[in-house]
Order: C-alpha cells, then structure tokens, then sequence
C-alpha cells in the first residue's frame, strides 16, 4: 500500500497522539508522588523549600522567595530553577535526586494551581 493511501490514516492516529498528551496536566503525578513533593517541600529538601516561599497548601509564609500561589509555577519551570537555582535560591542538583525533583516540581504546580 502506497503512502499516499495510508496518509490518512497517519493523520488521524497523529492527531489522537496529540489530543492524548494534551489531555493530562503536564504535572500530572500520583498521590504518592505528591506526597513525596509536599514532604520535601516542607520538610526534607535542606534548606526546606518551606522557609522562604509561601504556599498555602503547604501551610508555609516565607518571606524571601516568591509566593508561589501567585506566580502558579508549572512543574517544568519548578524542576529548572530547582536544578540551577535562581537568585537568592540555591540549586538542588546533586542533593535531590530526579525523582525527587519531579516529585516537588509536580507538588508546586499542582498546589499552586499551575495551569497544566
């Protein structure tokens, strides 16, 4: 069967991959890994994440990082100052692990209402 036969086809299933990856929130995570996240974020991460950034969901008031609750981080913009630090902000890389950080990533962007 030629290509050109088969193009439609191709269309429709390249077209149903895209509606699929943009269906879930790109932070999409399980409860488990929110957990993860929200412990980090409050606790584990040293220095705790907790200490300078406000995030109700958190039930934390820093005052020298931004309040996360306005800024609504997504998950890709929270793993990447995580990783390089920015300002005032230290970097994380090397003393969080990946999983760790997707973990916090997704944890801000989901409790800071992130537009997926």
């Amino acid at each position: 069967m030629s290509l050109a036969r088969r193009w439609p086809a191709l269309q429709r299933l390249a077209t149903g991959l895209l509606l699929l990856a943009t269906a879930a929130p790109a932070w999409s995570a399980e409860p488990a890994q929110l957990a993860l996240g929200r412990e980090l974020f409050t606790k584990t991460a040293v220095p705790a994440c907790a200490l300078c950034h406000t995030l109700q969901d958190a039930g934390s008031a820093g005052a020298v990082g931004p309040v996360l609750d306005e800024l609504k981080p997504d998950a890709a913009r929270v793993a990447k100052a995580l990783r390089g630090g920015i300002g005032a902000m230290p970097s994380y890389q090397g003393k969080l692990s990946d999983a760790q950080i997707a973990a916090l990533a997704a944890y801000v962007a989901q409790a800071s209402g992130a537009d997926p």
